[in-house]
């Protein structure tokens, strides 16, 4: 029997795999759009749904990028209306860690888990741009080196507010340092970034604790899986990549007195699905060329110039002007990655030499390709292979159709996949999203924080060996993009 392979929908909102001009595409905003996508995903027994988050519109050239112009809803009012809507699917949010406080947090995914009878989970990011920055009361933004040092306490001050209810409430006594028991919803939590206690009005989630993804990719994000997240949301999705960050992730459990079970690894997948292999990759070849129209090959590549590049014909050869190496605020709220912008337009350049490749064409070819491309039988191999392999425990699916993009993977891939014994039948009554996940029940904080005591003591003395894996950063503004 082939391991289960856990299944999540990303509805994908302003994002750049979506082919806007395919008339199938709809709203990005109605609830009814929602609503076909989440019911769509629960009719193929997927694990959970998956959204995004953005706390400002995206701009380059000082202007509202072009996907962002429609605007984005919030993420938890979205995934409380979809709880009324389905009965089994998880419910997992994207929310900032950098910006919002532990005790509103707190409330509002207690009262999501409590809405939805144990369905909620949380997708932790952070934020470290100015710009996003300027949208919050603070007016600026938290280090970079201190992003995910408030994030663990972000974490670690919701799970002491999650546990004031319950038959295990404990109370801090600050002064002491010890804990004690004390009365339903009584909480005192201190750290460097924090310091709050009084008396938490929501009553315990059904879960104990939603579920905790993780986004950054990092060194101090995979440390911060390992030690806090029940689950990864990467770009690490194939082959030997797949496979070097899935172990990396893995063997750093221990030392926080975790199992390897305890994580689970989920990268992000894009697919097509086609009556047979060759069709597949037709369509895939067309759906390319679709996300990646002439406007936004020239946004693709300023974000390698570091330049304004509108002048330029997509459909001419590359610019013939070397990029800007300095920090500039061409690009506001999304991440960059090149770190040496003059080595890749050489291989930009070299690349369209070699393939008499047009403007466009060169972004078309360095854009992410569909992770899974063929028929149904094809991709259910695929995944089966991945998940037996050790590249990922599941994936999650990006459409790039919405919100009818999930229809022919559930109608045709799916029934392959639970006739090979990868996915479940039927839900299992009454099941949380930590019994999807097969993550058992949900530790108190106080186990948290002394692992992670143990991890930092243990780790002290020597570095991590995954500096040199590549590194995928999802956090909040890659999501968005």
């Amino acid at each position: 029997m082939p391991k289960q392979v856990i299944l999540g929908a990303h509805f994908p909102g302003v994002n750049n795999t979506t082919v806007w001009s395919d008339p199938r595409s709809g709203s990005h905003i109605e609830f009814e759009s929602f609503r076909r996508f989440a019911q769509a995903a629960e009719r193929g027994r997927f694990d959970f749904l998956f959204l995004a988050e953005g706390l400002a519109l995206r701009e380059q050239r000082g202007h509202i990028h072009d996907l962002d112009v429609v605007g984005r809803p919030d993420t938890l009012p979205v995934l409380a209306a979809l709880a009324g809507v389905t009965e089994h699917l998880g419910l997992v949010g994207t929310i900032n860690a950098t910006f919002n406080e532990p005790y509103e947090l707190a409330r509002q995914f207690a009262t999501l888990d409590l809405l939805s009878q144990g369905r909620a989970g949380w997708n932790v990011v952070t934020s470290s741009d100015a710009f996003t920055g300027a949208n919050f009361r603070r007016g600026g933004y938290l280090p970079r080196e201190q992003r995910y040092a408030r994030a663990q306490s972000q974490v670690t001050a919701n799970r002491h507010l999650w546990d004031s209810w319950g038959q295990d409430a404990v109370v801090a006594d600050r002064e002491a340092g010890r804990f004690t028991d004390g009365p339903a919803g009584e909480f005192a939590y201190a750290s460097e970034f924090f310091d709050i206690h009084g008396t938490f009005n929501t009553p315990r989630p059904p879960q104990g604790h939603p579920v905790i993804f993780q986004a950054g990719d990092s060194e101090d994000g995979r440390e911060f899986a390992a030690r806090t997240a029940d689950a990864i949301f990467t770009g690490h999705g194939s082959g030997d990549d797949g496979r070097a960050f899935y172990r990396d992730i893995k063997r750093r459990l221990a030392c926080y007195g975790r199992r390897p079970e305890d994580l689970k690894i989920l990268p992000a997948a894009t697919f097509i699905v086609g009556g047979t292999d060759d069709e597949a990759h037709r369509i895939s070849d067309e759906v390319r060329r679709q996300q990646v129209s002439g406007q936004t090959a020239l946004l693709i590549l300023e974000r390698i110039w570091n330049r304004d590049l509108r002048d330029y014909d997509p459909d001419g050869p590359l610019p013939d002007i070397e990029p800007e190496t300095q920090p500039g605020t061409l690009i506001q709220g999304r991440v960059q990655h090149v770190k040496d912008p003059a080595a890749e337009v050489a291989r930009l350049r070299e690349l369209a030499r070699d393939k008499n490749l047009s403007l466009r064409e060169v972004a078309i070819e360095i854009s992410a390709r569909q992770n899974f491309v063929g028929s149904p039988e094809t991709i259910a191999d695929a995944l089966i292979d991945a998940v037996e392999t050790g590249v990922s425990d599941g994936y999650i699916l990006v459409p790039h159709i919405t919100p009818g993009g999930l229809d022919d993977f559930v109608d045709q891939v799916v029934p392959i996949l639970t006739e090979r014994g990868a996915l479940r039948s039927e839900y299992a009554e009454g099941s949380t999203l930590r019994d999807h996940l097969a993550l058992g029940a949900a530790r108190p904080a106080t186990d948290w924080e002394a692992g992670s005591a143990a991890g930092q003591a243990d780790l002290s003395g020597h570095e991590s060996a995954s500096h040199d894996l590549p590194s995928h950063d999802l956090t909040e503004q890659k999501e968005s993009a």
